[in-house]
């Protein structure tokens, strides 16, 4: 009797460990997760009972909750779609995304750090009133960005070097998120999905969930991986042949231009960034061989996912290439893929002498009685390169902006360091336009990446220095006050 009675006892008990570990997952470890997952209903429901925190830009709401005379007793509002990309929507019928998701917790009211606000709710009857979250973008900075980009599908994104604070976000097309936020299913649903139909698609963020060919912009990354070895130097020539044969291949490969780039048999590395000549580059990475630039490319964050507190998707170096497939990848095409958060951050490394800081959009968190609850600092995230090699790439970019092919993106009075980019994306297909710089060279203040798609609207016609370096100037103007 003894023994069955035992073996009862062991399987009642191994019930209670089970629903003890399985409750306190729940509650515990996947609490915050659970309630940011936009299908999760009730989280959704339960969430408009208390008055969600403000997200503020520059002191002053872009999103924030006021009374309505519904039974959700709240309604979420958002002041402008210049700041879509960053706050994305909060739906009682579509979830959230952006920061709604990211900063949920404390919107809500519901983050760990708000205990004693939560416990005092409890007793008084009161529902907690959730956390505001300041942002460090600079409305102005924004503004600038959003005007330049005018009717272009496309995204600016500005990084001050020295602490990583992000000083402009901007996608477009962006979308207003009034019409996703209002109380009426039928039509928060019809809203979404003329949104899912519209061209170029408006919810998705093009500052860093959108890959794109990254062309000559990341020549810069290559000729940062050649003098990290020590065997090359910005003066290291190259062969430069008006056209040349990919390896193993029947394919040619041209300069823009189609002759020989600066018109000399050999052209130094210095002298190729400057005029964005390909094949001396498609050369130089077939030289340096696919591990050495996914390497470096890995140390500026390639293949990793970047928190702001907003989740990129990676940006992608291939793998597995042959030598025709490697020279391709040296200047930016083939199957090289990255955001423009990624390509700022290149730029924003070499302004910061090699150290890559943490790109970060949230200033502090802010309780109900203004308490700060959270106020990110300043962090490093690597160093990739040495600080020699940053003052060569500076000199090298400085060159590009002045006298090379980079020339609109410079601003009157300030010394510009810059490169563009024009990525082929298939036969008739629109190119996708860049430029990624930063300024003032010397002492930047502000490092910057826009990505132009759809060719700007004028298919293969345009190009980085024509339509994103303009852009690049007039954000760069508004953070100098120019």
């Amino acid at each position: 009797m003894k023994r069955p009675m035992r073996n009862v006892s062991i399987v009642i008990f191994m019930m209670f460990l089970s629903l003890f570990v399985s409750s306190t997952t729940i509650q515990v470890i996947s609490a915050d997760s659970l309630s940011q997952d936009p299908h999760n209903v009730r989280s959704a429901y339960d969430g408009y009972k208390v008055q969600r925190g403000a997200i503020l830009v520059g002191g002053k709401p872009i999103a924030q909750s006021v009374k309505s005379d519904d039974v959700y007793r709240y309604l979420r509002t958002y002041g402008s779609s210049i700041y879509s990309a960053a706050t994305g929507f909060s739906s009682v019928y579509q979830g959230s995304t952006g920061l709604e998701s990211a900063m949920d917790s404390y919107l809500a009211g519901r983050n760990s750090s708000q205990f004693f606000e939560q416990i005092s709710a409890v007793l008084s009857g009161v529902p907690a009133q959730g956390a505001s979250v300041e942002l460090t973008i600079v409305p102005k900075v924004q503004k600038a960005a959003w005007d330049a980009l005018g009717n272009m599908q496309g995204a600016v994104v500005a990084i001050e070097p020295s602490t990583g604070n992000i000083l402009a976000w901007v996608s477009k097309p962006g979308f207003d998120a009034n019409d996703l936020s209002v109380h009426d299913g039928e039509q928060s649903t019809a809203a979404y999905n003329e949104l899912l139909g519209k061209t170029g698609n408006p919810l998705l963020r093009k500052t860093d969930s959108e890959l794109y060919a990254p062309g000559s912009v990341f020549k810069i990354l290559v000729a940062a991986a050649a003098f990290e070895t020590g065997k090359f130097s910005p003066s290291s020539n190259l062969s430069n042949p008006s056209k040349f044969q990919l390896p193993a291949t029947n394919t040619y490969i041209q300069n823009s231009g189609e002759g020989r780039c600066g018109g000399q048999k050999t052209v130094s590395i210095a002298t190729a960034l400057k005029l964005s000549c390909n094949i001396p580059f498609a050369q130089l990475g077939i030289a340096l061989g696919e591990d050495t630039i996914a390497s470096q490319a890995e140390k500026f964050g390639f293949g990793s996912i970047i928190k702001t507190p907003l989740s990129s998707v990676a940006s992608v170096y291939p793998s597995g290439m042959d030598k025709a497939q490697l020279g391709l990848s040296a200047f930016g095409q083939f199957d090289v893929r990255a955001t423009p958060l990624q390509i700022a951050m290149i730029s924003s490394a070499i302004a910061n002498k090699g150290l890559l800081m943490k790109p970060n959009l949230v200033q502090t968190v802010l309780s109900s009685n203004l308490a700060v609850l959270s106020a990110p600092s300043p962090a490093e995230q690597g160093r990739p390169i040495s600080e020699k090699t940053a003052n060569a790439l500076t000199e090298m970019m400085v060159a590009a902006v002045e006298s090379g092919v980079s020339t609109n993106g410079s601003v009157k009075g300030v010394t510009v360091a810059g490169k563009t980019g024009t990525a082929q994306n298939g036969p008739k297909q629109p190119y996708t336009l860049w430029f990624t710089g930063f300024a003032p060279a010397e002492n930047p203040k502000v490092a910057v990446a826009v990505v132009i798609a759809d060719g700007g609207g004028q298919g293969q016609n345009g190009r980085g220095n024509s339509l994103a370096a303009p852009v690049a100037s007039k954000v760069m103007k508004a953070v100098l006050g120019k």
